[in-house]
């Protein structure tokens, strides 16, 4: 007599994918108040140019443009979206 046990099917083991995600998220959580503060130094740059604010505090060299201001603030936006896709990427409503 032969007796043949069957065992159902159970969960898959994985491993984890995201092993940076609590890492990523903080990074993006810095990135953006960083990126205001680079808008708001091409703001003032523009502001200086035009005569309604104070002269501006970099008078000379490559960051007292306020295109670089602007541009930093864009990358550093795009890093903290591109960190928030990367560590939220799986997620569940539930969880």
């Amino acid at each position: 007599m032969i007796v043949r046990i069957r065992f159902g099917r159970g969960t898959k083991v994985g491993r984890k994918v995201r092993k940076n995600r609590r890492f990523a998220l903080g990074v993006a959580a810095m990135l953006t108040p960083a990126a205001l503060l680079a808008t708001v130094l091409a703001l003032w740059r523009i502001a200086a140019d035009l005569s309604w604010a104070g002269s501006f505090a970099i008078s000379e060299g490559f960051f007292s443009h306020w295109q670089v201001w602007l541009g930093t603030a864009a990358l550093l936006q795009l890093c903290a979206h591109l960190l928030n896709r990367y560590a939220k990427n799986g997620e569940t409503a539930a969880s």
